[in-house]
């Protein structure tokens, strides 16, 4: 059976300290979880580092290394799509801030009636909107990605998967701001704090001026924020392996918006500090509800169109096309020349090393052509073999073939090589 919060429980809370977490309904930390959302102060000054804002920020670059350890595989080029990565990390980071803001204008108006445009951009304590992360990263990445000729549908699918990883490591700031919690529960993860008693008290009474012992006992929330972490890392193991699956670029990204919004839609009608777009007596719409069920419904029209699409025309990737194995040859050629020229000039024999097998593999291959420029000469002075000439061609067409069809698998099954040679 679930323990209730007692009178004495309330009090204890309420007189206590900020920044104590309990879980009433566990029987665990009796004496609450002490939390600081400060990480770190630098020595030596005041400015301080918050958790909110390293988790975010840890998410990101874990996102970033996944899809740079893939980004080979779906047949993109690594520095073109690091541009854009670097610009979506700048275009989410004002999408947040600037979404977040402009739906709670009221927080950022003083009481002359100007705009704390200081406030406004103070990102340290939380404030920012993953929708509007999303749209910001996409809006600066495809503008970047246009100017770099990276494909679309292909970056698509690989900033979706990083996503999720984001949101699933970035939503534990919220855990440590006492924020993004939801409305009242009796499970055994329920969780209150003195923050959350006040708040959620005058979200279902209003009315009343001072808290109540009585009504407060029932102040115990969902953790709306520890949901959507774990949703989140449910759908990105799922699209890491089905990844190798994929049917036609985009199909991915498709799939994660509408992963993700089945899951927001659902959490955020739990959640009592949502931004609303209509509230009053007669409507209350979220925000995030009306963009979760778009979503949803914009990824299932058109995964539906694009099955059909595929079961007539077959498998749709960017990464079995020439023009991408000719740019990653490109690419690996490029960087193995700048090996080169950066060995002349080393005495590290490690870079002696690469130099001489580099060195051997053109000698050997030299001597290669010229032993077969010697046949072709030898056979060019013979009598022409027709069969010989019919059979050595469908050889060479079989070859090729086999060729073909082991790059088409190797694309499929995500396993090709990293290096790409010429």
């Amino acid at each position: 059976m679930l323990m209730a919060m007692t009178t004495d429980l309330v009090r204890q809370i309420l007189d206590g300290e900020d920044g104590v977490l309990y879980f009433p309904n566990s029987g665990l930390f009796e004496n609450g979880l002490k939390i600081d959302n400060v990480m770190v102060t630098i020595p030596g000054t005041t400015f301080e580092i918050y958790w909110y804002g390293f988790l975010i920020a840890l998410g990101m670059a874990l996102a970033m290394i996944y899809a740079f350890t893939r980004v080979k595989k779906f047949g993109l080029e690594p520095d073109r799509f690091t541009d854009t990565v670097l610009a979506g990390f700048i275009g989410g980071i004002i999408g947040a801030r600037a979404y977040y803001v402009i739906f709670s204008l009221d927080k950022y108006i003083t009481d002359d009636g100007t705009f704390d445009i200081v406030e406004a951009l103070s990102i340290r304590d939380g404030g920012l909107a993953i929708y509007g992360g999303v749209i910001g990263a996409l809006l600066f990445g495809l503008v970047v990605a246009k100017i770099r000729k990276v494909k679309i549908g292909t970056l698509l699918d690989l900033a979706g998967m990083g996503f999720l990883i984001g949101q699933c490591i970035g939503r534990w700031g919220n855990f440590f701001n006492e924020e993004a919690y939801g409305s009242m529960t009796t499970l055994p993860w329920g969780m209150t704090s003195k923050k959350i008693i006040n708040e959620l008290y005058f979200f279902y009474y209003p009315e009343n001026v001072t808290i109540v012992t009585n009504r407060a006992r029932e102040m115990i929330a969902h953790p709306c924020f520890l949901y959507e972490s774990l949703w989140c890392l449910v759908g990105f193991i799922a699209l890491h392996f089905y990844s190798k699956h994929r049917k036609f670029d985009g199909e991915l990204f498709l799939l994660y918006i509408g992963w993700y919004g089945l899951g927001r839609f659902w959490i955020e009608g739990l959640r009592t500090d949502s931004l609303y777009l209509i509230n009053n007596d007669t409507i209350q719409l979220k925000i995030s509800q009306l963009v979760a069920g778009t979503c949803v419904i914009f990824a299932l029209m058109i995964l539906v169109y694009m099955y059909i699409t595929v079961k007539k025309r077959g498998k749709l990737l960017y990464c079995d096309s020439e023009e991408s194995r000719e740019m990653l040859r490109l690419y690996e050629q490029s960087r193995l020349d700048s090996k080169r020229k950066r060995g002349k000039h080393a005495n590290d024999e490690v870079d002696e090393h690469i130099l001489a097998e580099d060195d051997a593999s053109e000698e050997d291959g030299d001597e290669v052509s010229d032993e077969a420029s010697g046949n072709v000469s030898d056979n060019a002075s013979d009598e022409a073999q027709p069969d010989s000439e019919a059979d050595s061609g469908d050889a060479l067409s079989e070859e090729a073939s086999d060729d073909e069809a082991g790059k088409q698998k190797s694309c499929d099954d995500g396993s090709s090589d990293d290096k790409v040679t010429g």
